[in-house]
């Protein structure tokens, strides 16, 4: 493995971003680390004792971002690995959710991302390395009933990372979309919004959905610490990184899937979808 890095993590105070800040403080790299409340910053420093420091900052403020950023330069001197891992779960039927909420899952989920990745990238260019981790969901590659606004933003982080791995390449600079599926976060708990479903129509598929996932919350099979330590790994191995990394067994299977699934409705609309072109 390489030498120590420097980490950039969102969205520290709970999930998948607690458990890696815990883990690379452990391990002797260092971590800046955002959190929404001042007191959780300023407990997170004071833990870190001189190997990581914490930031209050909002995703949605691209003014706190780029302060935030330009704040854990300072500190660590440089900045190597980069998490967009804050985010939150929006659910309920597509026709329920109203048009703020809907904004406000693209806000935290897209948007945010977005102000991390402007603000970062002219150091990474500057450097000619660096590594961007997004925190996707086996929700931005496969949907289901009553996720579908969280998959909308999900599948727009997936994009983003996509086409990004395409631009920084040459630049030394590594994309991974980190894809999982059921971790014992709080994405089905405390940190999600439900919509309650009040259209009958939609009872026996959103709603019977949203009541297993609220059901399932505490149970899911994924450990956030193991993931930590795949992340930990993958940012330290030598040679490419992969740009989809899905963690849990049904995001391996539910990737297989869609992608399976896609195939084959591909094999049987091929000749139509040839046939828009004009004749050659």
């Amino acid at each position: 493995m390489s030498t120590t890095k420097n980490w950039f993590i969102t969205g520290v105070s709970s999930g998948f971003g607690a458990s890696l800040a815990d883990l690379l403080l452990e391990k002797g790299d260092k971590v800046a680390a955002t959190f929404r409340k001042k007191e959780q910053a300023e407990e997170f420093t004071k833990k870190a004792d001189g190997k990581g420091y914490g930031f209050v900052m909002e995703v949605t403020d691209e003014a706190q971002v780029k302060q935030a950023i330009a704040d854990a330069i300072s500190q660590l001197g440089h900045l190597d690995v980069i998490v967009n891992n804050a985010g939150y779960g929006s659910l309920g039927s597509i026709e329920e959710i109203d048009a703020e909420e809907v904004h406000h899952q693209f806000d935290v989920n897209v948007f945010g991302p977005l102000h991390v990745l402007r603000a970062v990238l002219p150091h990474l260019r500057a450097r000619k390395s660096g590594h961007v981790l997004n925190i996707t969901s086996i929700g931005g590659l496969k949907t289901f009933p009553g996720v579908g606004i969280y998959n909308a933003s999900k599948f727009a982080l997936e994009a983003i990372g996509e086409s990004l791995a395409q631009q920084v390449k040459p630049l030394g600079i590594k994309v991974t979309n980190i894809e999982p599926s059921g971790f014992r976060t709080e994405w089905a708990g405390s940190s999600a919004t439900y919509v309650d479903t009040a259209i009958e129509d939609y009872r026996s598929t959103v709603g019977e959905n949203l009541k297993g996932i609220q059901s399932y919350s505490g149970k899911q099979p994924g450990d956030p610490d193991r993931a930590a330590r795949i992340m930990y790994e993958l940012v330290h191995q030598e040679g490419d990184a992969p740009l989809h990394l899905p963690l849990g067994k049904a995001a391996v299977k539910g990737a297989r899937e869609k992608f399976t699934s896609l195939v084959e409705e591909l094999a049987a609309v091929a000749d139509t979808g040839d046939s828009a072109d004009f004749p050659s």
